[in-house]
């Protein structure tokens, strides 16, 4: 990445340009911050589709996973859990740390659907896929954190948990099927905000502008009151 100095396609859909290497670092390090500090890593690129070798899916470098290990490694903490409420798979994710038992990767996705993995025998130890038809709403998510993602994360007690806080669920997003609200975000923001003593986000999906910003407060908004 460092050595780029003029745009070049990563993948099919990943750019990478002069400026990318100074914006994804910044990105990975903020999400540390917030990981380390209990915050809100409001960041692009996002990070969850990035593989241990290579860019996906406009995503550089895995943000959600390098501050998963950073928090381990600074913090001292034996299980950390991350929870993924982007509308995608978070393949890259569940492929850093699918042979790790320290790291309990959750994710709730539309499927079949791009990246096509995470279906419903897609599942190990510390790996537990949700997926979702195309057309859920507030009452499917939120059924399904309260009967399957919330006990599992009960059961691996984490001592912190990371939101992959995607946003790309909401009705109004270009790139998905799915019927999620403002109150919906909310709602799932709260119900993480109980899972561990600590707990922290990082932005990934979302691409709406004009309702973008509403979503990300309604889900800070979530977090503080949970």
């Amino acid at each position: 990445m460092r050595a780029v100095d003029d745009p070049v396609w990563l993948d099919y859909d990943t750019i990478c340009s002069e400026t990318t290497w100074e914006a994804a670092r910044l990105a990975a390090g903020t999400a540390i911050e917030a990981a380390v500090r209990g915050g809100f890593a409001l960041v692009r690129p996002p990070g969850h589709h990035a593989l241990p070798d290579r860019a996906m899916g406009f995503c550089i470098f895995n943000n959600v996973a390098v501050a998963a290990r950073a928090a381990q490694r600074r913090l001292g903490l034996e299980r950390v859990a991350i929870v993924d409420f982007d509308v995608h798979h978070g393949n890259g994710t569940e492929a850093i740390f699918a042979d790790d038992d320290s790291v309990l990767f959750v994710s709730l996705h539309q499927w079949p659907f791009y990246p096509g993995s995470g279906g419903p025998d897609d599942q190990r130890e510390t790996t537990l896929n949700v997926p979702m038809s195309a057309g859920s709403g507030d009452a499917e998510y939120l059924h399904a954190f309260d009967h399957t993602v919330g006990p599992a994360v009960a059961r691996f007690e984490p001592e912190l948990v990371l939101v992959s806080a995607g946003f790309d669920a909401h009705v109004d997003d270009p790139l998905a099927d799915m019927r999620v609200s403002e109150d919906g975000f909310r709602e799932l923001a709260r119900r993480c905000a109980g899972m561990a003593p600590r707990v922290a986000a990082v932005l990934e999906g979302g691409y709406e502008l004009e309702t973008l910003p509403g979503l990300v407060d309604a889900a800070l908004s979530g977090f503080v009151s949970g």
